[in-house]
Parts: structure tokens; sequence; C-alpha cells
């Protein structure tokens, strides 16, 4: 359960590597018992944050967590665990022995260790592997065993570099759901980073969008998606990035429908169309190069590649600022 309690405070967070800066001066705060996701494509600088704020690679600025000052605090000493993509088990310990390893590290009683591993198998469904070994286990059952490992070591910030990448998709959902009931059960605060939308906007509490090293939003994942900042942004969330009467808009592909003016000009031509799941997906193309994805309902015939439309959007986010609009522009006529 979050609070008003700062956990993490990072104020103008900065890495340089070689030469080349991989993270420019990042400010921002996380609150107690929150899950904090950070979307952004590969190469936008995530998982040198998350090693930034662990410790493991130098950076400038300043952290603080839960008021106290890391600056040349040694990562073991931070309180600050982090989550590979792989789980990095030992291989020659059973899972209650990973479990229970940090716990033995920190020579808390033996009592303590065993209720807290038993409390880790019955939260993360662990119960009846304890004597497996890492290899005898799915890639699913692994990641469970490499958070419960993790909580059991009491951090007071988890940092998670995209522990579903390697699951199959129909592992995914379940892992997601386990995972954060876990942290709420613990009330641990956690930063997890991900390039999945779907996945980080379910997960997060707040969520960022980070490119080039640079935070471009942060807030609730409603308020993020409803008013993603500049057109980068809106593209890598899913929206069409068009032109607009005062300057470029951003449209969700299922805001797309066909132009119901008989006389607006055939512009768009079908490049793919095809069933996704329970919707549909068509993809198009104007003369100029520029693609738009639809998304159109059900009732709606699928149109066959090569035949050209006429496309409208009655509503629309304009950019940069992209406050709901709306407007009744349409694609192949020259805006007023």
């Amino acid at each position: 359960m979050s609070s008003s309690e700062i956990a993490l405070d990072v104020e103008r967070l900065g890495v340089v590597r070689d030469g080349r800066p991989l993270l420019r001066a990042l400010s921002f705060q996380v609150r107690a018992g929150d899950l904090v996701v950070l979307l952004g494509p590969n190469g936008s600088g995530k998982t040198t944050l998350l090693r930034a704020l662990a410790g493991l690679d130098p950076s400038t600025g300043r952290l603080r967590l839960f008021g106290h000052d890391l600056s040349g605090m040694p990562p073991h000493r931070r309180g600050i665990a982090m989550m590979f993509q792989e789980a990095a088990l030992f291989p020659h310990r059973t899972v209650y022995e990973n479990i229970a390893y940090a716990p033995l590290l920190q020579h808390r009683p033996r009592a303590e260790i065993e209720a807290e591993v038993e409390r880790q198998l019955g939260m993360l469904r662990l119960g009846g592997l304890e004597d497996r070994r890492p290899a005898a286990l799915s890639g699913g059952e692994r990641q469970r065993v490499a958070l419960a490992r993790t909580l059991a070591a009491r951090p007071r910030v988890v940092l998670l570099d995209e522990p579903f990448a390697a699951i199959d998709v129909e592992g995914k959902a379940g892992l997601r759901a386990e995972f954060r009931s876990a942290l709420r059960a613990t009330g641990t605060t956690a930063i997890h980073v991900t390039h999945d939308r779907e996945e980080g906007f379910f997960l997060g509490d707040e969520v960022g969008l980070l490119f080039e090293g640079r935070l471009e939003r942060w807030g609730r994942p409603s308020d993020v998606y409803r008013a993603p900042g500049g057109a980068r942004a809106a593209a890598f969330l899913g929206f069409n990035v068009l032109p607009g009467p005062v300057g470029p808009v951003a449209v969700d592909p299922v805001e797309v429908t066909l132009d119901p003016d008989p006389n607006a000009p055939a512009t768009w031509e079908v490049v793919a169309a095809g069933t996704v799941g329970r919707g549909a997906l068509v993809v198009l193309q104007d003369p100029s190069g520029r693609r738009v994805e639809w998304r159109p309902s059900g009732e709606t015939p699928l149109p066959a590649p090569g035949r050209r439309v006429a496309l409208a959007w009655p509503t629309a986010r304009r950019l940069p600022e992209l406050p709901p609009t709306t407007s009744k522009w349409s694609a192949g006529l020259s805006p007023p």
C-alpha cells in the first residue's frame, strides 16, 4: 500500500560512459509502497538507470533512500535489491536454500528464517518445489523463486529489470499478477522497467516514459495514456501521429473510422488487413509513405489490400500538449 512518504528521491541523476551521456539529469520521486514502471524502447537507458540506483554504475546527481543520502555508498549497504532478466539462482542449491540464502547471511534466528521461507513459498505458489534445484524448474518458476529470494532479504526497494522478458505469453499474465500481489503483500517499494506497454500500464501505480536517457512523462497510467506528451511518446504508446488542423495530433487506432463523407478523397491505401485475437487490424499508407493503424469494430468488413479508402478520426489528442480535443478534420482533406 502506497503512502505519502517518499522512499526514493532522485535528483539530476546522470550517467556518462565513454564520453557518451546515457542518463541526462533525471529527477523523480517514488512513494513508499508504490510500484513504478519505467517504459521505453531498447537503448533508452532503462537498465542503466536501475544499475545507477543500485550503485553498480558510477553516476552523478543525488539519491536519497527514505531521506538518507546514498552518495558513495557501496551497493551491498544501500538496501536496494536488483532482480535481472535471468533468475541467476544458485544452481547447486535447492529452492528452499536459495530463498534462505540472504536471511542466513543476515544472521537471523533459525526460526525466523524458516518462517520467512515458508511465507515466501506460500505467497509465490512455490509449495512442493522446496527440494528442487533450478534446473528442474520452468522459466516462470525460476522467476518466482528469484523474487522470493529477493524479498526474503527484506530490501527497502526492489529494482526489476524486465523479469518477464524470457517468459512465454501464456505464463506472463499469471506472473505479472503474482509479482504485483507479492510486492503489495510485503509493502515493498519497487521500480520495474520494460518496453512492453501493456505490462507497464497493468503493473504501475505510476509510469514514466524514458527516451534517450531523458524522462519525457511521469504520472498515473491513465493520465499518461490520456496525455502522453510529445509525438515520440505518443507513437511509442501505440497512437497514430498525424497532421491536424492546428498541428500534429495523436489518434488511437480504435478511433480511426471510414470517412462518412462520400466526397472525401480516398488517399489511404490498405497495406494489410487481418484479425488480431478478438479484434482486427488494418495497416494503411498515404502517398507520402505515412502509415496508420486502424482497429475497426467487429461489424466492419475488412478492406482488401490495395484498396484505397478515405479515413476520419473524430477524436484526437493535440500534440505536444495533448489535451483531449474533438475535431471533424478528416484524412485526405486539407486542414481549414
